[in-house]
């Protein structure tokens, strides 16, 4: 075995081994009763971990071009781990959408709920969530020692979530905690049915307790200040993209993609309405042959959606293998960001890929033109192809590669490129649908403007129309998702909690898309009237998870 696919392979089964919720997410059995141990002493055995296969890689021999590519991709991604470790953000990770808090819940998501076996399994996880969660406290703690604590904001909404999972702030009368729910949902009996109950009431108190934790011993630590400033940020920004970019550069161009998308987005309200975005949304919202009602709906529209695109684009644009054309489409459990989010398959394919919708509480009414790009990001052609597609090639792909290289950059920009590629094929020429696939761009163009310009302060620049001169703040960056875009009000806020929150994740998707799409470009500039855009996507889709600076070199010999 050639030494860096060994050592690649080695790593992926080591972290397993120290992160039972990563094992789960890719699927790797062995390790499902279990939990992280998420203390700073179990923070410090992935650090090492990831330093000594760094010091392995060292001195590693690639025996192909291919390895030499899986040696780039690998020590990228560690080096990376080594220096945020470093910097005290593994200690202070907290935000509202993606950090140990939402892990340990997220984690029962992913678990099979067939037989009385399997539910013993989920029974023994729910008992490990108090010492994950009280590892995850001394952690923060540790995180206030290093000065790298996360805002008030973050801390306060995070506390929230708690309580809902506890079952203490439910919006619904009558509603329970999420465990509970578990729990009780799928109706086992006997002594297995008391086990569950028993620990799921250990889980919740555990998610009780965090939320006091976080109130009462963090929150007086918690800066007022969302912004972390430019040397966090520009570490974060590499961390989600696997670049260096320009900051300068990068925030320009975000205000000329949103410029130029807000133009065409005018255009097409009109021809809807005769008005702006704002006339042809609510011209839209009112139209009941885009609605659906409620969660059942909303469910079955997502999957018959996907399961046609799976259908007709594997028949004609991509080369979709049958062990990956199956996609669950779920609604998520309440506590979470609103909106939809994908979870890969299991390493061996036996569970499938599963795009999840989080939604408002209460909502019943569902707007199809707004939603039917997102089902194309989240499914097929966007991460579902992409990332069941990495899981899929093992005979090309070290495990590292197949399950743990991607970047937010690599598989975001994908996801942004899919939904313009199904403009592209004539899957959008409803104007309703153009129009909502047109505010997710505009959207994702906010994104980097918005991130950017509140981490660093920046000022908004003249000739924008909003605000120009003035240096962007949470206030301003509400004000202008709610005036700029046509996005729904309670996603907006959701939204901005979540820049602020997890800096740098944010503008990935228009900076990997720019990628992707210059990509694409120079390939049809080199091969002429020769170029094949199936066998380019195809090619492209085989390479693996990676960070933006590896794709664009390794795009260029495509």
């Amino acid at each position: 075995m050639d030494a860096v696919t060994d050592l690649s392979n080695s790593y992926v089964r080591n972290l397993a081994a120290l992160s039972p919720i990563t094992a789960t997410y890719v699927g790797i059995p062995g390790y499902d009763d279990l939990l992280d141990d998420l203390s700073p002493d179990g923070l410090s055995a992935r650090h090492e971990l990831a330093t000594s296969t760094l010091s392995g890689l060292a001195v590693a021999v690639p025996a192909t071009p291919a390895a030499v590519v899986a040696l780039q991709v690998i020590s990228e991604r560690l080096s990376l781990r080594v220096e945020t470790y470093a910097a005290g953000t593994h200690h202070g990770n907290l935000n509202v959408i993606d950090s140990p808090l939402q892990d340990v819940r997220m984690a029962f998501d992913m678990m099979p709920t067939e037989s009385d076996d399997q539910w013993a399994i989920i029974s023994r996880r729910m008992a490990a969530v108090p010492a994950a969660l009280r590892g995850y406290q001394a952690s923060l703690l540790a995180g206030v020692g290093l000065g790298v604590v996360p805002a008030a904001r973050q801390v306060r909404r995070c506390a929230s979530q708690c309580d809902t999972y506890a079952g203490a702030n439910s919006q619904t009368e009558g509603a329970i905690g999420y465990f509970s729910g578990l729990a009780q949902g799928f109706g086992r009996q006997g002594a297995l049915a008391g086990d569950l109950a028993a620990n799921a009431d250990l889980a919740e108190a555990a998610y009780a307790d965090l939320a006091r934790f976080l109130r009462n011993e963090l929150l007086p630590h918690a800066p007022a200040t969302d912004a972390v400033g430019r040397d966090r940020y520009a570490l974060a920004l590499r961390d989600f993209t696997g670049a260096d970019l320009d900051l300068a550069e990068t925030y320009s161009w975000g205000w000329e993609e949103f410029l130029a998308i807000e133009a065409e987005m005018l255009a097409v309200a009109t021809r809807i309405a005769g008005g702006g975005p704002a006339d042809a949304a609510a011209a839209l919202d009112a139209d009941p042959r885009y609605h659906l009602r409620g969660q059942v709906e909303l469910r079955d529209w997502m999957q018959q959606l996907s399961d046609g695109a799976v259908a007709e684009l594997g028949q004609h644009h991509f080369d979709i293998p049958s062990a990956i054309r199956e996609l669950d489409c779920r609604i998520a459990p309440p506590g979470g960001g609103l909106g939809a989010y994908y979870t890969g398959p299991s390493d061996d394919l036996s569970r499938p890929g599963q795009m999840w919708w989080s939604v408002e509480p209460g909502r019943e009414i569902f707007s199809t033109w707004r939603e039917t790009t997102v089902v194309y990001h989240e499914g097929v052609p966007g991460h579902h192809l992409q990332i069941a597609t990495q899981v899929y090639r093992r005979d090309r792909l070290n495990d590292f590669q197949r399950l743990l290289a991607g970047t937010s950059g690599h598989a975001e920009g994908w996801a942004l490129y899919a939904e313009r590629l199904m403009r592209e094929l004539g899957y959008l020429d409803d104007p309703g649908h153009l129009l909502g696939m047109l505010n997710d761009q505009l959207f994702r163009a906010a994104r980097v403007v918005l991130d950017i310009g509140m981490h660093l302060g920046l000022r908004i620049p003249s000739g924008t129309g909003f605000h120009e001169g003035e240096r962007w703040s949470p206030e301003l960056g509400l004000e202008f998702m709610l005036t700029r875009t046509v996005t729904d009000p309670a996603l907006a806020a959701d939204e901005l909690d979540r820049y602020l929150g997890w800096p740098g994740q944010a503008p990935s998707y228009k900076v990997g898309e720019r990628v992707w799409l210059r990509a694409r470009a120079d390939a049809h500039t080199r091969h002429g009237g020769a170029f094949d855009l199936k066998a380019f996507h195809d090619q492209a889709l085989s390479l693996g998870g990676m960070g933006l600076d590896p794709l664009r070199h390794l795009l260029a010999t495509l």
